[in-house]
């Protein structure tokens, strides 16, 4: 099973000390070449900074196979290219948590969720 993980969740994961939770649920966790490049951003906050120093061997960082979407265009880089890399790669999973681009990935037949209790607490029943 894969996951492809926009910035923001992926972030928040790391600021709470909680991004282990991806590999327990999923084999691949892919992020976008831009994804990486906002997490290295000067003003990242510390944990997240520190997390890169040593990128851990479960994230897989990854271009776009194709020419960028030009029905993704406004949208932020990170949000466009983990929506086309969960296309590309037949994602079981996006992470992302704006909603323009919660909405064009369902269109696209993607599922989504920008919820991070939907990995850290147990399934509701019903």
């Amino acid at each position: 099973m894969m996951v492809v993980a926009a910035l923001s969740p992926l972030n928040y994961f790391v600021q709470i000390g909680c991004e282990s939770v991806l590999p327990s649920h999923y084999q691949r966790v892919l992020i976008p070449l831009s994804v990486l490049d906002e997490l290295r951003h000067p003003d990242a906050p510390r944990a997240v900074a520190n997390w890169l120093l040593d990128l851990p061997s479960w994230i897989e960082v990854r271009p776009t196979a194709g020419s960028p979407d030009s029905a993704l265009a406004d949208l932020d880089p990170g949000e466009r290219e983990a929506i086309q890399i969960a296309q590309e790669q037949r994602a079981d999973l996006l992470l992302i948590d704006e909603r323009r681009g919660r909405l064009e990935a369902r269109r696209r037949g993607l599922a989504t969720t920008a919820h991070l209790a939907y990995f850290l607490l147990p399934p509701r029943r019903g």
